[in-house]
């Protein structure tokens, strides 16, 4: 198993025995952790909004029906990423899943192949979204050590204005405008301006300027 993977499950979510049975075992044999639950209602139960790992969803079932559970999964903040299982009929389902935020869909019968690619891509998306989500929380922090003044610069800078346009904006001088362009780069742990732009539009989305 990928080191990255250890803190990671697979979580299965189907009303078919046959098919839990057969996915417990292929998971085991790729030395994957993982649970199965019979259905959504049942996976509610027990879900936590800190599990790390991916979801293999069932998009038909009695009851809560997949799609309902990435909706209610969206409203809790859940950043498992979502794998569908489809019949021959359910792909236009699956399409519409996938736009609302799906990493992909699997056609019955499945693959076991790429199933595990699927879950291996799953869990490295899952990796990467959570390792972004804590640069951007750095980052916010960050943000909050600059004084308002530091917040107009690094926004001025980050949009492309030069020194000399920024010091007539504030009605102030160029020496000034290096000086608390040199804090917010201090401050923001940028070490050039293309980090301090990745920066801004990383953070533009908050409105915290």
């Amino acid at each position: 198993m990928n080191p990255e993977t250890r803190d990671q499950r697979v979580y299965l979510i189907d009303d078919d025995e046959a098919v839990r049975d057969a996915m417990s075992m292929l998971l085991n044999s790729a030395d994957y952790a993982y649970q199965c639950f019979e259905s959504a209602e049942d996976f509610l139960q027990h879900h936590d909004v800190s599990w790390r790992g991916c979801l293999i969803l069932d998009i038909r079932m009695p009851g809560l029906s997949g799609l309902e559970l990435q909706k209610r999964l969206q409203k809790t903040g859940s950043t498992l990423p979502i794998i569908f299982i489809t019949g021959h009929g359910d792909v236009p389902m699956a399409v519409e899943a996938m736009r609302q935020g799906a990493i992909d869909f699997l056609r019955k019968p499945i693959s076991e192949e790429d199933l595990l690619n699927r879950i291996q891509q799953a869990l490295e998306h899952e990796s990467n979204l959570l390792e972004q989500t804590g640069f951007r929380h750095q980052n916010l922090a960050r943000l909050e050590s600059l004084t308002q003044r530091e917040k107009q610069i690094f926004r001025q800078v980050a949009e492309g204005q030069a020194n000399k346009a920024i010091a007539i904006d504030f009605g102030i001088s160029e020496r000034t405008v290096e000086v608390h362009r040199s804090q917010v780069m201090k401050k923001l742990e940028a070490k050039t301006l293309a980090q301090l732009v990745r920066i801004y539009i990383d953070l533009e989305h908050f409105d915290a300027y």
